[in-house]
């Protein structure tokens, strides 16, 4: 398979996952907005798709334009509420998956975690207000932690497979801290350099799972969506020495 493609375009429909009476889940592809931007061009979003056909449907959290994956949205205020709590609470489990320059060795000692292996990048993030959007590492930020696990790696060509827990949720998270540790996620147009950009013909990062207690009956729900990619399928030339 070519990298072109991998170029995943937005379906005029929706890619729904799990519905009932109190929330929806859908699997967003990447170049899709969740709520609506700025001007008429950006008024088409995963959040307006949803309304049009499930009119209670509101926005508990959200996912970049480029990256693709898991979005959960309530059904009616009250559930809107009730979900939100949940993310805020850290009730809500969430992995993803990144195709990142270079391939990360595992540390020892206080970046390490002993739970099946991952490793922690705990470094606050802040906005970079010259630069909006944009954020940036600094000590007065706030909090922030992620762990990640190596799934694959290829030397050669310099270019790794990583599952991620973010436990927190700040603005670019995932994409600024893998960034600070030297591997920024191939595709990335704010935080890695023009070789980076051009290794890969979107944002390699999908989020791929969701994992909650139902808000009403309390029964655990774990919805799962492969990445649309992987190291095989990416074609990409070795770094230049």
């Amino acid at each position: 398979m070519r990298a072109d493609d991998l170029v995943y375009q937005p379906p005029p429909g929706l890619a729904l996952v799990h519905e009932d009476a109190d929330l929806l889940v859908f699997d967003k592809p990447s170049g899709l907005l969740s709520v609506p931007g700025r001007g008429a061009d950006k008024a088409d979003c995963l959040a307006s798709r949803a309304q049009a056909q499930w009119p209670d449907a509101l926005v508990v959290h959200r996912l970049d334009l480029s990256t693709s994956g898991l979005v959960l949205m309530a059904r009616g205020a009250p559930m809107q509420r009730l979900l939100s709590e949940a993310f805020a609470g850290r009730a809500v489990d969430k992995r993803y998956e990144a195709l990142v320059q270079g391939v990360p060795q595992a540390a020892t000692g206080d970046d390490a975690d002993e739970d099946e292996g991952w490793q922690r990048i705990d470094a606050p993030l802040m906005a970079d207000w010259p630069r909006r959007p944009l954020q940036k590492v600094d000590a007065a930020g706030k909090p922030s932690l992620t762990l990640w696990r190596l799934k694959q790696g290829d030397a050669q060509r310099q270019v790794a497979w990583l599952l991620l827990a973010p436990h927190t949720g700040r603005s670019h998270q995932l994409r600024l801290h893998l960034a600070h540790i030297g591997h920024p996620i191939l595709g990335d147009a704010l935080y890695g350099d023009a070789a980076v950009r051009a290794r890969a013909p979107r944002l390699m990062l999908h989020a791929s799972a969701l994992a909650l207690a139902h808000p009403v009956s309390g029964a655990p729900l774990r919805f799962e969506r492969p990445a649309p990619f992987s190291l095989a399928s990416l074609s990409i030339a070795p770094l230049a020495d």
